[in-house]
């Protein structure tokens, strides 16, 4: 079990994508995504969501992501943030997105 003081110190924001490149490098199938954070700024992020999402659908939709882990290289890329996702039972990755549109940067809690 974590503690509250834990789980306080995860920032989990929204934030739109703004542009989705192929990450043919990638050990999984993965697009690499920069996703628009609003005051919290740009970030990078390799996501593992080309099962269920092309890379034109994801142009401009909202993403929850935690914007404070450590940079994590993959190959040749740097993910800045973790997008979050629900594992579906064919293990394919489902976006936790808003129900409506909200301000990129807003915390999650």
């Amino acid at each position: 079990m974590i503690t509250w003081k834990d789980f306080e110190k995860i920032e989990v924001r929204t934030g739109t994508i703004t542009a989705v490149a192929n990450f043919p490098d990638a050990k999984k199938p993965a697009y690499q995504l920069t996703i628009d954070f609003g005051e919290s700024g740009i970030k990078k992020s390799s996501a593992q969501i080309t099962q269920l999402y092309t890379r034109e659908v994801l142009i401009g939709k909202q993403v929850v992501a935690v914007v404070n882990l450590p940079t994590k290289q993959i190959g040749k890329f740097f993910s800045e943030c973790l997008v979050m996702g629900v594992y579906n039972l064919q293990n394919d990755v489902v976006l936790l997105q808003p129900s409506l549109p909200v301000t990129n940067g807003c915390r999650i809690g």
